[in-house]
């Protein structure tokens, strides 16, 4: 069975010179399991090839790990953009068969960002965008990152919405009062990454996103970021004041895909599934924060049938990335 990885990353050297640094910190002070995964993100060769031969993944695609470039200055941003998307088309270029890529935006100047998706997809064949959340508190509902959406519209490829800390302030008063390391976690791996996605989506959605871009196809992960588990507790927000064309959860259902990316986990797939259906689903590991080995292991043992499993692990993936 063909399968293909959604949310897997990488990372450049621009990037472990810039807010990488910290990772590339950790990494030296936390012992040999930092230290390896230092490794595996900076490695888009044969070490991680051969993990993928181990585990059964036919392709991964690529994109720069968080925080990526959407916390910098608009010139930062975009020379880390255009630095981390040369390294990724060199890395997909010499094994194409193995490797796919989500280009890294400076969203900060979303005309730049256009055009920098643009000459991603045409000239790189890259298969979409990954957005690491809000901008310095500022989400993309916002009509400034329009010119993003327009132009993924235009070119056919999806915005992979991908987790990030929520602003300092929500920080701050919701996962506020506890050790350091719980804050971090609570608002990070534990809880808030997925909130934050999930509300980043609804302001999308609420803001008219997709009313304006009705092609328009976003991509998130966790199994939906707690969003299916609320589909229809959405829809008491009444169309007659949203303004939009049609409920909340009718743009789940169609202007949305969701991955699993380390959430391996069968109730919360099975509700994911019934909620918005198998053709909604696609496989990711999360690598190299969470074994593709588990993924795929879990993917193997999902309950349902042959037909649907293969949609999951390679059929929506090539439906929508255009493989």
């Amino acid at each position: 069975m063909r399968t293909i990885a959604l949310e897997e990353h990488f990372a450049s050297p621009g990037f472990l010179d810039g807010p990488g640094r910290e990772l590339k910190s950790r990494a030296l002070k936390f012992g040999d399991a930092a230290a390896r995964l230092f490794a595996q993100l900076c490695d888009v060769g044969e070490k991680r090839i051969a993990e993928m031969d181990a585990a059964n993944i036919d392709v991964q695609v690529l994109s720069l790990t968080s925080p990526g470039t959407e916390q910098l200055e608009s010139e930062d941003a975009m020379a880390l953009a255009r630095e981390a998307n040369d390294f990724l088309a060199d890395a997909v270029k010499k094994t194409p068969e193995r490797f796919a890529g989500f280009a890294a935006l400076p969203t900060a100047t979303p005309d730049r960002a256009a055009k920098e998706l643009e000459r991603m997809v045409r000239d790189h064949g890259f298969k979409g965008a990954m957005i690491n959340g809000h901008h310095r508190g500022r989400y993309l509902d916002d009509k400034f990152f329009w010119p993003i959406f327009e132009s993924a519209e235009a070119l056919s490829v999806p915005i992979y919405l991908h987790p990030t800390y929520p602003p300092k302030p929500v920080i701050e008063a919701s996962y506020g009062g506890f050790t350091p390391m719980i804050t971090d976690l609570l608002a990070g791996a534990g809880w808030g990454w997925h909130i934050e996605t999930a509300i980043h989506l609804i302001r999308v959605i609420l803001g008219g996103v997709f009313d304006k871009f009705p092609k328009l196809q976003v991509v998130i992960g966790h199994m939906g970021e707690t969003l299916p588990f609320m589909l229809q507790r959405l829809d008491v927000i009444p169309m007659a004041m949203t303004k939009l064309s049609r409920p909340i959860s009718a743009y789940l259902r169609t202007n949305v895909h969701y991955t699993f990316s380390g959430f391996n986990f069968t109730p919360t797939f099975l509700d994911l599934m019934l909620q918005v259906g198998v053709d909604r689903i696609m496989f990711s590991a999360d690598y190299p924060y969470a074994s593709l080995a588990d993924a795929r292991a879990f993917l193997d043992k999902l309950p349902t049938s042959t037909a649907d499993k293969e949609r999951i692990a390679h059929g929506n993936a090539e439906h929508l990335l255009g493989f």
